[in-house]
């Protein structure tokens, strides 16, 4: 006799229609509006059906093509330097953090020394602390002190110091997996400690790198808060920018929606190019901390 399969209550399917609804709605508007004049997103009458046009993407992007808009009357680079200002930024400043991280939770993993414990609990305690919080107090060091306001050396030194303990977190319990036969058999054949590192662990440990990659690309990326009061007309980065953008007189929802569009693509990209790790880097960094 066939056993017959339960059938879902239909509430749940319904939930799950405005589940996804809730979130492809407003990734789906964006892009649709970023097809359209300034006209056409603000008219009262507006429908679905329109004609799609990239004069917006044009106007956004007007100094990096290879011709110049016939729409476009005065060329505005505050985009394109913005865009080259958050990949500098983000790409820097997830390097730095990264070398950090990997010689950071490698001695806390492997080296005995007294408060080893409290250094590694105290680590993970500082990430907690909102960046609402660091503001104020980095901006006063950052402008009165150092110098580096307005620059992008202070950005990427505040993202690198804010994503640090995460990084030094995460990476720990990947090193912890990592047997310790397999470093000592390294220094049996004579290589140093630099070798064994570099040879014998960062391969190992390919898979938290890459999650702490991603987690620390994102957010030198999407970061607004500490980028806006620390940056100044050259050093801005995309949040900022399109933030900046909204006036009370002058609002084009349309190159918004461009630029906002254009913002989600390096992250999409970053993670595509570390797919191959992405989830067993997750996975195994979730097992054992």
């Amino acid at each position: 006799m066939a056993t017959q399969t339960p059938r879902q209550n239909p509430a749940f399917y319904a939930l799950l229609v405005v589940l996804i609804f809730m979130a492809l709605g407003p990734i789906v508007l964006m892009i649709a509006n970023s097809f359209k004049l300034n006209v056409q997103i603000t008219s009262p009458t507006a429908s679905l059906l329109f004609t799609p046009t990239i004069q917006n993407y044009e106007t956004a992007l007007c100094h990096w093509l290879p011709y110049e808009p016939e729409h476009v009357r005065r060329c505005d680079r505050t985009f394109g330097r913005a865009l080259g200002n958050s990949l500098i930024i983000s790409l820097i400043s997830t390097a730095i953090t990264l070398v950090l991280g990997c010689m950071a939770a490698y001695a806390l993993v492997r080296f005995r020394f007294m408060g080893r414990g409290v250094t590694s609990l105290t680590t993970l305690m500082v990430r907690m602390v909102p960046p609402a919080v660091l503001l104020v107090p980095v901006f006063g060091i950052w402008t009165f002190q150092f110098g580096i306001d307005g620059t992008r050396a202070g950005i990427i030194l505040i993202y690198v110091a804010m994503n640090l303990p995460f990084v030094i977190w995460i990476l720990q319990s990947f090193i912890v997996q990592v047997p310790i036969q397999l470093e000592e058999a390294a220094r049996m054949d004579g290589a140093g400690p630099f070798r064994t590192f570099f040879l014998v662990v960062l391969p190992l440990i390919k898979p938290g790198l890459a999650a702490a990659a991603i987690f620390t690309f994102r957010v030198g990326w999407n970061e607004f808060l500490l980028a806006n009061a620390l940056a100044d007309r050259g050093s801005r980065t995309v949040p900022v920018t399109i933030v900046n953008s909204l006036t009370e007189y002058d609002i084009d929802w349309g190159v918004i929606m461009a630029t906002g569009t254009l913002l989600a693509v390096p992250p999409i990209l970053f993670t595509l190019v570390a797919s191959r790790q992405i989830i067993t880097g997750m996975t195994a960094g979730a097992v054992k901390g």
